[in-house]
């Protein structure tokens, strides 16, 4: 990848808004960068599901699932869709499951903790909206840029430079 965030966060300081440090690696891809698209949701995960079932162009889904800790909104078949479809990640602002098979897609997945529970299916909740978590705003086409050290949103995809 060609941005690390720590790069971005030397050279572009408050322009880069840096994640408050609460999401845990889940998937295969540690790095991963692209354009984001939103969800916003509350312990249901069918949005999450559509969103991921359409075409990724290297985008990364940022789920606003309200912080949850009771049920995960992304497991295996869904992060199975994601990469089949061209994501490049997913950051959820809850919880995920299946982390072993995750641990094996080449698909990046931060999220706050695992949970073996699967989500209800009603079909609430938002998408392609502006959402606010872990200290950051984050806007549909916003650039993400999600690395070992953290999380680093841009409102602009940046120029490609030296990594050190």
């Amino acid at each position: 990848m060609a941005f690390q965030t720590t790069d971005l966060s030397d050279r572009l300081g408050d322009a880069a808004r840096v994640a408050d440090p609460v999401f845990r690696d889940f998937g295969g891809a540690r790095a991963f960068a692209g354009a984001v698209a939103t969800v916003k949701v509350f312990e249901d995960n069918v949005l999450v599901k559509a969103a991921l079932s359409e075409p990724g162009r290297g985008r990364v889904l940022v789920v606003d699932g309200g912080g949850s800790l009771r049920c995960a909104l992304l497991g295996d078949l869904v992060a199975g869709l994601a990469v089949d479809n061209g994501w490049s990640g997913v950051v959820v602002f809850g919880c995920v499951r299946d982390t072993e098979t995750l641990a094996r897609l080449p698909l990046g997945v931060k999220a706050l903790a695992p949970h073996p529970s699967r989500s209800v299916k009603r079909g609430e909740g938002q998408r392609d909206l502006e959402v606010r978590f872990a200290g950051i705003v984050f806007r549909p086409g916003d650039f993400l840029v999600a690395d070992a050290d953290g999380v680093v949103v841009l409102s602009e995809t940046p120029a490609a430079g030296p990594s050190t």
